[in-house]
């Protein structure tokens, strides 16, 4: 999904970024925040019960057994086809993909410990390709002094690249706009570093 290069491109621009401010600053990338198998195999057995129908529509006339068989041939082809991610997500609804996506951000802001910081300064930037969703979201310290209406154009510009493919790019013009939103909100006033500054690449669901 990403590049060996990109890998330590981005690690060191996290370490730039937190030279210049006491905040920690999290990077997380997720191929996507859930399998979602339920729903594009709910889609191929409704299809498949219709198969009988179109069966009968274009002339043929087969037995029971046959068109069982048809049935069952029919749902497993298009199981394995909505699985196909490009189509797997066209199946899955926005408001299901964007809440298991910002689910599974919540649950990494936690199991990184971004809500242990000194000072309750923690960033995390979270990336969820598949659903070309992002989101930053920042411990109370943070949140006190920056609104999030200003993250708001950084997420939608790098949403934006992930649509185009350009999720390395996007992922370091990303992070560089949110370290000068922190540099100038938090300058440094120790030489700390509480959490990894390699980005998180998480297994596929």
């Amino acid at each position: 999904m990403i590049s060996k290069q990109f890998y330590h491109t981005l690690q060191a621009k996290v370490r730039q970024v937190e030279q210049a401010t006491d905040a920690e600053l999290v990077t997380v990338l997720a191929p996507a925040s859930d399998g979602y198998r339920y729903i594009p195999t709910l889609w191929a057995a409704l299809l498949a019960m219709l198969t009988p129908l179109l069966v009968f529509q274009l002339g043929f006339w087969l037995g029971w057994y046959e068109i069982l068989l048809t049935q069952w041939a029919v749902w497993l082809a298009l199981t394995l086809l909505f699985h196909w991610t490009p189509i797997k997500m066209l199946l899955i609804p926005k408001k299901v993909r964007q809440h298991r996506a910002a689910l599974m951000a919540r649950l990494q802001f936690i199991e990184q410990g971004l809500h242990r910081t000194h000072d309750r300064l923690g960033v995390l930037i979270f990336v969820s390709v598949a659903e070309h969703y992002v989101e930053i979201l920042v411990d109370d310290g943070v949140a006190k002094h920056i609104d999030n209406a200003q993250w708001q154009q950084i997420i939608d510009d790098f949403t934006a690249r992930i649509r185009k493919g350009e999720v390395e790019p996007g992922f370091i013009e990303c992070v560089t706009r949110t370290g000068a939103i922190l540099a100038d909100a938090f300058p440094p006033t120790n030489d700390k570093n509480e959490l990894p500054d390699s980005l998180i690449i998480l297994d596929k669901p």
